[in-house]
């Protein structure tokens, strides 16, 4: 099945397959059975965070399957009470410790939280982690565009991957737009906007049976056509499965115009605004 999953080639060179299993909430044994489950039913890259206390969880999904280390791409994300640079190093190797990992293939600054404002100073742990073989490919969560251009400036690397609130009801067009024209690859949490009720929509159940597949399947190639690398979750193998069947079929201009006007301004699920939202 991973086979079947095309790859996207980050602008460090780093590859990672265009579709990832999310773990939020999953922990304990049980999101150790599910994690482990996604990766032996063809997910390669799995989606954590320091955050998520579920780092543990997904190192022990991985004593559980039989596929190479070198053929996962591990993410977790640095919290926003660790962004001084001291902090920032140790929270890595704490991170690797939870997971029983020698190194993370993605790792990533959660939020900018920039009433903080040390933002800068984390994605310069992060560029030294990388220096030193803890980290293969860095990157950020929901920073504004604005956040990754002093990224840059300050200190001559940008993301490879921001990963951001994205779904058909709040579809980024201008922060996707800014990514596509500076090289960094665009990765959709929550790409299913499940709170938002939006598998009983009528626009996306009519191309649903228009092309014979689900409602999770049709927005997990909309995200796919856009570019995004989408990392749903799901307990459940049949879900599982499913929410990776997207590669035998194509939406036409018709249903993506369609899908992309389902959009809305106050399309955030949970109103985090990454100007001024402060994750703990």
């Amino acid at each position: 099945m991973s086979k079947v999953i095309p790859e996207i080639t980050l602008h460090d060179g780093f590859q990672i397959p265009s579709i990832g299993f999310g773990t939020f909430r999953l922990r304990g044994n049980d999101g150790a059975a599910a994690v482990a489950s996604a990766i032996n039913h063809g997910y390669r890259l799995i989606d954590s965070a320091y955050n998520y206390e579920n780092e543990g969880t997904v190192g022990a999904a991985l004593q559980r399957t039989s596929i190479p280390r070198e053929e996962l791409r591990i993410t977790s994300k640095l919290p926003g009470r660790y962004h001084t640079y001291d902090q920032a190093i140790k929270t890595i190797q704490e991170s690797l410790y939870r997971a029983n990992l020698d190194y993370y293939d993605l790792y990533l600054i959660h939020w900018p939280n920039p009433i903080q404002d040390q933002y800068v100073e984390a994605w310069q742990a992060l560029i030294d982690a990388k220096k030193w073989g803890l980290i293969r490919s860095i990157g950020v969560c929901n920073f504004l565009p604005e956040h990754l251009e002093r990224l840059e400036k300050e200190t001559g690397v940008l993301p490879s991957i921001n990963q951001v609130e994205l779904h058909p009801f709040f579809n980024q067009r201008e922060q996707r737009t800014w990514h596509e024209q500076h090289g960094v690859v665009t990765e959709s949490w929550s790409p299913l906007a499940r709170t938002n009720n939006i598998f009983n929509n009528k626009t996306i159940n009519d191309i649903a049976a228009k092309h014979s597949k689900s409602a999770s399947q049709i927005i997990l190639r909309w995200h796919f056509q856009h570019g995004a690398v989408a990392i749903p979750k799901s307990a459940s193998i049949s879900r599982q499965l499913e929410n990776i069947a997207i590669f035998d079929f194509v939406l036409d201009d018709v249903d993506m115009t369609a899908l992309d006007k389902l959009t809305r301004e106050d399309g955030r699920m949970n109103d985090q605004n990454p100007a001024v939202y402060e994750e703990f």
